[in-house]
């Protein structure tokens, strides 16, 4: 069987603007797409990814900080507590950082790959991880975050982002 490759999407792609459906029963499949997923962040230099920045509208993410993977179906953060401003970067907007204000710690609900529930109480670094993977189940970019400066500080950025999305697409 030939290998198979998730291509990130990238700023401009409308499928990251999308709200991702829940799992409603996990398959080999979702498995499958799990391991790619996993793959495609660590090639990536990521430590997070979403269904969604590879084209699939599931509430799928991974995560790994340095002390292992998780493989998380429908994801839900339930409690959350404090404060931190972290300087989050993205996948799916390479060159563009943005300090966004996130929980400083969060207990996350969802199911593992297995379909076994799942309960984590994550804490500074992972818990910005999971809200930043989680915010993109909802459609949500760390440029969504910026303020005003910011934004016009990366405005150039995100057009140069969107048009190379565009000449991918006429290329297809």
């Amino acid at each position: 069987m030939p290998e198979t490759r998730l291509e990130i999407k990238v700023f401009g792609d409308p499928v990251l603007r999308k709200k991702a459906k829940p799992v409603k029963k996990i398959t080999a499949e979702h498995r499958e797409i799990l391991s790619l997923m996993a793959q495609s962040m660590y090639e990536g230099g990521g430590i997070g990814l979403a269904a969604p920045q590879v084209g699939i509208s599931s509430q799928l993410i991974v995560a790994d900080i340095g002390e292992g993977l998780y493989k998380l179906v429908n994801p839900k953060v339930v409690k959350c507590r404090g404060s931190q401003a972290i300087q989050e970067g993205c996948l799916s907007v390479p060159g563009v950082c943005i300090k966004v204000k996130r929980a400083k710690q969060v207990w996350v609900e969802a199911l593992d790959e297995n379909a076994n529930p799942v309960k984590l109480e994550a804490k500074d670094l992972f818990a910005c991880v999971l809200q930043h993977e989680i915010d993109h189940l909802k459609g949500t970019l760390i440029i969504d975050y910026a303020s005003l400066l910011e934004k016009l500080r990366i405005k150039r950025r995100l057009s140069v982002l969107k048009e190379s999305n565009k000449t991918c697409k006429l290329k297809l």
